[in-house]
């Protein structure tokens, strides 16, 4: 039986976490790389894999999965991993991590996203300045991402859905380490609670998730040193 693929890109949020997960639960797989920058998830031969053309997908011996969130669920299931990631076995902590799951795709997804994309990938594609307006607006919403988290998910409990870590924490931080990419971390280390919490995560999943942002510390590297400046230049 064949190793575990994973098609991945180390700038998309959603692989780095299942990277991050596999390598943090010591699961051996193939990592298959996607440079998403050279178009390679439009070719053929992953289009054959999946007609979404995103990443991350896994192919476990021929049974092809897309979507993080069900990779993950999957990940946990068929390798009967500490119930922690995802405590099938407990109603009430379940179904805090799926109220996570579904939250985040319009909340913590969305609005790193449109953060990163204002500051850095439109400029750079469009050859424009910031729009300010939109920048500050995204800032905002990013801060309320982060008062969500910590009022609403934490409140006094030192992960996002319970006593101990889950996929759901996997998945929030590394939406928010978009944020680094374009060095807006004082979103978060303006709240206290949320940025003691992210340390604990990143403690929790060791190597790994150095391992996994290291493409991310680059791009942080290059646009604090080079681009932002070029780019308000524009």
């Amino acid at each position: 039986m064949s190793k575990l693929k994973l098609y991945y890109d180390l700038m998309s949020q959603p692989s780095r976490a299942v990277y991050i997960f596999l390598k943090a639960n010591s699961i051996p797989f193939e990592a298959i790389q996607i440079a998403i920058r050279n178009g390679e998830h439009y070719k053929e031969t992953y289009t054959r894999l999946t007609p979404f053309q995103q990443v991350p997908i896994i192919d476990d011996n021929g049974f092809v999965l897309t979507e993080s969130v069900a990779i993950l669920q999957y990940i946990c299931m068929k390798y009967k991993l500490a119930e922690h990631w995802y405590p099938v076995g407990n109603p009430k902590t379940h179904t805090r991590v799926q109220e996570y799951l579904n939250w985040q795709h319009a909340h913590t997804r969305y609005h790193g996203t449109m953060l990163f994309r204002t500051l850095l990938r439109l400029p750079q594609e469009r050859k424009q300045p910031v729009n300010k307006k939109e920048a500050e607006e995204s800032r905002r919403n990013n801060m309320a991402v982060v008062q969500h988290l910590d009022k609403y998910f934490l409140k006094d409990k030192e992960f996002l859905c319970g006593d101990d870590i889950s996929i759901a924490d996997i998945l929030a931080v590394c939406e928010l380490m978009q944020l680094h990419v374009i060095d807006e971390d004082g979103i978060i280390q303006q709240n206290e609670k949320v940025k003691a919490w992210f340390t604990r995560v990143k403690s929790r999943l060791g190597p790994a998730f150095d391992d996994g942002h290291r493409i991310v510390y680059k791009v942080h590297d290059l646009y604090k040193s080079t681009w932002k400046s070029e780019i308000a230049k524009l």
